[in-house]
């Protein structure tokens, strides 16, 4: 059995395999911020605002007309894993929730039977630049779990677990556990409806970062019942099992190997995912997700009916000011701070 199955190239979004459906990179060199927490009106020139996916200047505005970001849109029958390495995220969403996180959080939300929310990235220095590193996982939920109500939480940075990774006494690297867990270290618990809820599904999310010159082994799972991706996503070169691959693509890895990178001449950062698949039938129309054409369609009618309870707030776009703080506010009222 070959350790690595396939080698595929990166693109916008990037390809993923059951029970994830999708993964969204984002990397963009936001300039220093306004009032509106946006970019200058002059960067906005010779630009298509509201849906801006080019990227110019080294940024998008994405569907953004002020502030860079996702205004509200409505999600169902999956969830959101958003990890925001650089930069912020300021959500919003239509059950009065709301918060800003970044540097190194992680937001897990179940959409269940329906939310709307927003997500835009504020450029909350006005004296330097923002830039953005964020990524967002779409992972499935099981037929049983499609209709729960929504929810989300907060993996806050100083809590995720990070280890350390040795060769010859030095420490040549890092992992991030965002789900699951690496040797004894058990990542921080997700959402209680998500598919990563339930150890048996083996749900592993790690962010991997190595030095130049650096080995570091992927331990083999215990079952041949699961799917398995690495993406290298920054970086200039790695060799597993004699292999040279350059960065910006992604490789699918039998469970059943233990597979060495070797990291060649530049520091090399890395998304690994894996799961045991949920095997139903999948049908996806943009931003619902189903297990059959009828149920996509009483999805879109209740959405056009409810607006999955409506938008509370001001504006589409909405951000939460110049201060920096992180936070969060669930809908019990409840709320988390961080400095």
């Amino acid at each position: 059995m070959e350790t690595v199955k396939a080698i595929k190239p990166l693109g916008f979004h990037w390809e993923t395999i059951n029970p994830f459906i999708f993964c969204a990179y984002h990397q963009d060199d936001f300039p220093q911020g306004n009032a509106n927490l946006g970019p200058d009106h002059k960067y906005l020139k010779n630009r298509i605002l509201g849906n801006d996916f080019t990227k110019k200047d080294g940024f998008r505005m994405y569907h953004g007309q002020k502030a860079p970001g996702f205004p509200y849109h409505p999600h169902a029958g999956f969830e959101t894993i958003t990890l925001v390495e650089e930069g912020f995220a300021d959500h919003t969403d239509s059950l009065g929730s709301c918060g800003r996180f970044g540097h190194g959080d992680v937001q897990w939300m179940t959409a269940g039977k329906g939310v709307l929310h927003s997500e835009m990235f504020p450029l909350i220095h006005q004296n330097k630049p923002n830039p953005l590193v964020l990524f967002q996982l779409w992972l499935n939920l099981p037929k049983a779990s499609k209709q729960v109500n929504p929810h989300y939480k907060m993996l806050w940075n100083e809590e995720i677990p990070v280890i350390s990774i040795q060769q010859n006494q030095q420490t040549v690297g890092q992992l991030k556990i965002i789900a699951g867990q690496y040797n004894n270290t058990k990542a921080l618990s997700p959402t209680p409806n998500s598919w990563a809820a339930n150890p048996e599904n083996e749900v592993q999310i790690w962010r991997i970062t190595l030095q130049a010159g650096a080995e570091f082994v992927i331990p083999k799972a215990n079952t041949s019942k699961l799917n398995r991706q690495l993406f290298f996503y920054k970086g200039d070169s790695i060799s597993i099992e004699n292999k040279s691959i350059s960065s910006g693509h992604s490789l699918e890895l039998s469970p059943l190997k233990s597979p060495k990178i070797t990291v060649n001449s530049k520091t090399a950062e890395f998304l690994f995912l894996q799961a045991k698949p949920i095997n139903e039938p999948v049908v996806q129309r943009g931003p619902f997700v189903a297990n059959s054409p009828q149920e996509i369609n009483t999805i879109i009618n209740n959405y056009q009916q409810t607006q999955f309870g409506g938008w509370p707030w001001p504006e589409a776009e909405f951000t939460h000011g110049l201060n920096p703080r992180r936070f969060a506010k669930y809908p019990d009222g409840s709320t988390e701070e961080k400095s």
